[in-house]
Formats: structure tokens, C-alpha cells, sequence
């Protein structure tokens, strides 16, 4: 399995898996000019893609929605009411050929916003972002993957010296807001295990957060825990490029 994460943030989102010549899209939230300027960074093509998966219906994640058809589109029942297609049910797996996906019901203000846990047999790949926290049961369904492609939103000391409005500084420390470093760290690291080669920390923040404190957070964290080792490595996604990742 490989995966192309097209680009991650708040001014859009889309990732690109690849196995055995399948190809399943997270999350389409570019314009079609965008996205067919990070798919020339692949070697597929829009058109290619056979299966599009949404975690919710935020325009950073959807806003390409009516680029695919509906019969490839599969959210679950509450982002449906927007985009159309086909039904996913949390913790209902589903398979795209050899490819299985188990989505995962997650907390953010969106209708019923899901994560995924894709695998294809051989690896088996997280897909997580826009949370304010991961539940016990999914942790336990998250648990030694091989790669991670988790949310690592925010420093909260700088969220909260933003210009955003209080309300907004508190959706996003709420339960249905956004991982902060610290979190996420924390959170990852009930979940690696021996089968773990790579985290990516996706949708950084770009007024309160840095990639170089995202990343620097992850490590003090797991250094603390004694579990930043050479196993696996921990890996930064852009919102502006195509970051490659996977077996």
C-alpha cells in the first residue's frame, strides 16, 4: 500500500491510496484545478480513482465532492444529506475489492464525521483528523498499525494568543474540535505498537501551530513515554505539496 497525501489543512484536504492498482481517495476538498495539480504529482490520474471516501462535509474536505460521481462517493448517513452516494456505517467494514475499510465514528462539529482504518491484507493505514478527542474503542481498533496519518492541529498556547474569536478558540480545545500536539502525541502513542513504521501529522495549523512544534511536541512526548525509537518515523504533511508515504 502507498498513499499520496495530496495536501492537509484548513484550506483543503485529500489523500491518495494506492494497492495492487486500486485507487481509493480520502476526502476531496481542492478545487478541480487543485486537485489535478497534486494528482500530476502522482503517477495517476483524477479520473483513475474508483472509490472516494468522506470524513465529513466541511468544504476543506468536500468541496470537490461533485467532481466524482455519486456512485464512487461513501460517507456515512449525516454527510450523505449533502453530498449523496453511498452509505458507511460506523464500525461496518467494507471492502473495495481486497481492500478492507473500517470506518470509525469520530467527534467533531460535523453531521456523523468519520476516520478510517484501511487494509489491504499486507499493511494497514490510520486515517484521522478534524477530532477533539479518540475514544477507548477506537484506540483499541487503531491500535499497531503500520502507518498513521493523524491530526496534529494546534499549539494551545498559540491558538489561544490568535486573533480568533473566544468562541472559536473554544470549538476548537472542545471535544468537538481539534487534536492539539500534545494530544495527538499522546493519543499515538497508546496506539503504536511493533507493527508501526510511521505517523504523518496532518492538518497543522497554520496561525497556531508550527510544523517544526508539531513534530518537536511528538518527540518530547514519546521520548518521556521511552518509546521514540528508531522503528518508526515521524513524518510532517503539507498543505501546499504532495507528501508520499507507505510501503
Amino acid at each position: 500500500m502507498k498513499f499520496y497525501i495530496l495536501a492537509s489543512g484548513s484550506k483543503g484536504n485529500a489523500t491518495l491510496v494506492e494497492s495492487r492498482g486500486y485507487l481509493l481517495l480520502i476526502d476531496a476538498g481542492l478545487t478541480k484545478t487543485r486537485l489535478k495539480e497534486t494528482f500530476a504529482k502522482t503517477p495517476y490520474l483524477m479520473e483513475q480513482v474508483q472509490a472516494v471516501l468522506f470524513t465529513h462535509e466541511h468544504s476543506d474536505h468536500a468541496m470537490g465532492k461533485d467532481f466524482f460521481l455519486k456512485e464512487i462517493r461513501y460517507a456515512s448517513k449525516g454527510t450523505m444529506a449533502v453530498l449523496q452516494g453511498n452509505l458507511l456505517t460506523p464500525y461496518e467494514s467494507i471492502y473495495f475489492q481486497h481492500i478492507k475499510v473500517t470506518p470509525l465514528a469520530i467527534s467533531h462539529d460535523a453531521r456523523n464525521p468519520l476516520g478510517f482504518v484501511i487494509e489491504d491484507g499486507e499493511s494497514s493505514l490510520v486515517y484521522m483528523t478534524d477530532t477533539g478527542y479518540i475514544s477507548e474503542k477506537n484506540i483499541e481498533l487503531m491500535k499497531n498499525k503500520h502507518h498513521y496519518i493523524l491530526e496534529s492541529n494546534h499549539n494551545v498556547k498559540m491558538l489561544l494568543q490568535t486573533n480568533r474569536s473566544q468562541d472559536l478558540k473554544v470549538r476548537i480545545l472542545g471535544d468537538s474540535g481539534h487534536l492539539s500536539n500534545e494530544d495527538s502525541a499522546m493519543f499515538f502513542s497508546e496506539m503504536l505498537g511493533d507493527n508501526t513504521k510511521s505517523v504523518y501529522l496532518a492538518h497543522i495549523s497554520e496561525e497556531a501551530n508550527t510544523p517544526e512544534l508539531a513534530l518537536e511536541t511528538y518527540q518530547k512526548v514519546l521520548r518521556k513515554r521511552r518509546l521514540l525509537t528508531s522503528k518508526f518515523k515521524i513524518e510532517l504533511t503539507q498543505q501546499y505539496d504532495v507528501v508520499i508515504g507507505g510501503d
